[in-house]
């Protein structure tokens, strides 16, 4: 895995997240599609509060501060992080997740944060040792250049959800 491929690919993400608010509509942001789904404006909300945590745990692999593990990946993880994309099945939230309705002007803002975070840490990625890992909900226990894959594969997944949601309610 390349440290400079993952990176790009999440400023990638990160300007098309950017250049989608500006195509959807104020009025439609917060609009919830149908019962059950999220909004624009919830989807925003969680992926950037998920990139900011991956943002944490990269930090904390890179300086090992982490509590010792010889746990690794769980079945899920190898899949995700093998193949670039999470297994073709809808997840239930997690209920520890805080998605709220946000403002474009916060989804703007919080664009700009995630950026400078990645930032920050991607000097520190390539000197994290691989056997320091944070643990993932889901994909098990991660080290920081898996971190790194999993924020890509998490904005690229939901920059899909967004398409699934024009497709609703912008018709």
């Amino acid at each position: 895995m390349s440290i400079a491929k993952e990176l790009r690919g999440i400023e990638t993400a990160l300007n098309n997240y950017r250049e989608q608010l500006d195509i959807i509509p104020d009025e439609l942001f917060a609009e919830t599609p149908e019962e059950g789904h999220w909004s624009f404006a919830e989807v925003y909300s969680h992926v950037m509060q998920i990139t900011l945590r991956s943002c944490i745990a990269i930090e904390r692999c890179a300086h090992s501060n982490c509590p010792p593990t010889k746990k690794g990946l769980s079945l899920q993880g190898h899949f995700t992080l093998l193949f670039g994309c999470f297994p073709p099945v809808k997840i239930k939230m997690l209920d520890i997740m805080n998605v709220e309705k946000i403002s474009k002007e916060d989804a703007r803002n919080l664009i700009i944060k995630c950026r400078k975070r990645i930032e920050d840490i991607a000097p520190i990625i390539a000197k994290a040792p691989p056997d320091v890992r944070y643990g993932h909900p889901r994909l098990g226990m991660l080290n920081a250049r898996q971190w790194l894959r999993f924020t890509r594969i998490h904005l690229l997944r939901h920059l899909k959800q967004l398409e699934r949601i024009k497709r609703k309610v912008m018709v």
